[in-house]
């Protein structure tokens, strides 16, 4: 009788739940709080179009935001900004890139990761020089594989 008892409370709790976070997703710019208003800011003139996938994985974000550190938060808004001024075509192929480079073997992934940092490290004139004579990606490029 218990574990039955259990058992449908642990259900209802389930669905309850899931409920909740389908309302969560859901939700327009509105009924957002005020804090994840500001968190999310860069996004608020696009909020109601997004796809509940894309809210939900917003709203986390926002949930998280208060537990990071300064330099998180920091790069957190800068993404969301960048993000932001993409056009969708810009992110389409953003995710396309994200998508190829975790496909990446582990050595390869860790190995444009060393690239990029000595890249960030390059004085601004430096990096000026090699993205003027870098050709244009072919949009199969596949980060040289």
């Amino acid at each position: 009788m218990v574990s039955k008892l259990l058992a449908a409370l642990i259900t209802i709790t389930a669905l309850m739940a899931g409920q909740a976070q389908a309302q969560e997703e859901e939700a327009t710019w509105e009924q957002l709080s005020d804090e994840q208003k500001e968190v999310l800011s860069p996004l608020a003139e696009e909020w109601n179009a997004l796809r509940p996938w894309q809210r939900e994985r917003m709203l986390d974000i926002a949930r998280d935001y208060p537990k990071m550190n300064s330099q998180q938060q920091k790069r957190v808004q800068q993404r969301l900004d960048n993000w932001s001024r993409m056009t969708p075509y810009e992110r389409e192929n953003a995710r396309k890139k994200y998508q190829q480079f975790e496909s990446l073997p582990p050595e390869k992934q860790d190995e444009l990761r060393k690239k990029w940092r000595e890249y960030q490290r390059l004085p601004e004139s430096e990096r000026q020089k090699l993205r003027s004579n870098r050709p244009e990606p072919a949009p199969e490029d596949d980060f040289g594989n």
